[in-house]
C-alpha cells in the first residue's frame, strides 16, 4: 500500500509540475509531447506488461493472441486485396468489409486449429516461473483434458479459443482504427520508419496492445479460477508460505485426511 501511494504522489507532481512549466507559446508543443509521451506509456509499457504476465500463466496464452492477430492483418489484407469493394471505415480508407468478414471467419477457424494443436505441448501450456526458454512438464490441469458431452469429447480450451478468436477479428481491429485515428490527428502517417512499407514498430503493435490486455483480463476472469492443478497448489504453498506455515499445513492436512478415514471406516 505504501509503494501505491507514493507512486501516486509522484504522479501528481509530475502533472502539477507539467501545468507549472507550462508557456503561453508553447501550448501547442508542450501538450503535443505530453500526448505522445502518455501514448507511448500506453503502448509500450502497459501492453509489455500484460503480455509478460499472459506468458507468465504459459506460452499458449501469448502465442495464440499474438498468432490471431498476425492471421488477421494478414487475413484482412488478402481479402481486401482480392474481393474488397465497399469501405469499412474512413479512418482507414483502404479497409474494406469484405476484408473484415473474411479475416473475421479465417481467425475464428484459425483459433481452433492452433488451440488444438497447442494444447498438446505442455512447454506451452504449463505456468511459468520465470523466462526462461527451457522445457517445461506439468499437470495443464482440465482446461487441456478432453470431457465427454452428448454430442462427443470436447475440450474446454475450444471455447476459449472461440473467445478469443471472436475478439481477435471484431474488436482487436479498432486498436488498429485508433492508432489511425490518432496519427490523422498529428498529421503523420507513421509512428516510425523502422520497418519498410509497414512504419515503426509501434504502428505494428497497434491491435496486439488490446489483444493482450484483453486474454490477461479473460484469463483472469474465466480460467484462473477454475483451472487449480496439484502441481500449481504447491508452486504456491512453496513459494508463499514459510516452512513454519507449511509445516502446520501439513499437519493440518494430516488431521482431515484422519478424520475422513475414520468417518469411512
Amino acid at each position: 500500500m505504501a509503494e501505491g501511494r507514493c507512486y501516486l504522489t509522484e504522479g501528481e507532481q509530475r502533472f502539477v509540475w507539467f501545468i507549472l512549466t507550462l508557456k503561453k507559446k508553447t501550448y501547442n508543443y508542450q501538450f503535443k509531447q505530453y500526448a505522445w509521451t502518455h501514448m507511448i506509456l500506453l503502448t509500450v509499457f502497459a501492453q509489455s506488461s500484460f503480455t509478460v504476465a499472459n506468458i507468465f500463466e504459459g506460452m499458449f496464452w501469448f502465442l495464440l493472441p499474438a498468432s490471431l492477430i498476425v492471421i488477421n492483418d494478414i487475413a484482412a489484407y488478402l481479402f481486401g486485396f482480392f474481393l474488397g469493394r465497399t469501405p469499412l471505415i474512413k479512418l482507414s480508407p483502404k479497409k474494406t468489409w469484405e476484408g473484415f468478414i473474411g479475416a473475421s471467419v479465417t481467425t475464428i477457424i484459425s483459433a481452433f486449429l492452433l488451440a488444438n494443436v497447442m494444447g498438446h505441448f505442455q512447454w506451452l501450456t504449463c505456468p511459468r516461473k520465470d523466462l526462461s526458454t527451457g522445457w517445461l512438464t506439468c499437470d495443464p490441469g482440465s482446461m487441456f483434458k478432453p470431457e465427454h458431452y452428448f454430442l462427443g469429447d470436447w475440450v474446454p480450451q475450444w471455447w476459449h479459443a472461440l473467445a478469443l478468436g471472436l475478439f481477435a477479428s471484431i474488436i482487436a481491429p479498432f486498436g488498429g482504427f485508433f492508432a489511425s485515428g490518432f496519427k490523422r490527428a498529428f498529421k503523420i502517417k507513421d509512428f516510425g520508419d523502422s520497418i519498410p512499407g509497414h512504419g515503426g514498430i509501434t504502428d505494428r503493435m497497434d491491435c496486439q496492445m488490446v489483444m493482450a490486455v484483453f486474454a490477461y483480463i479473460y484469463h483472469q476472469s474465466f480460467i484462473s479460477p477454475h483451472n487449480f492443478s496439484v502441481d500449481t497448489i504447491l508452486d504456491q504453498i512453496v513459494r508463499n508460505l514459510t516452512y513454519e506455515e507449511q509445516k502446520s499445513l501439513y499437519q493440518q492436512l494430516g488431521e482431515i485426511f484422519r478424520e475422513r478415514q475414520f468417518m469411512q471406516s
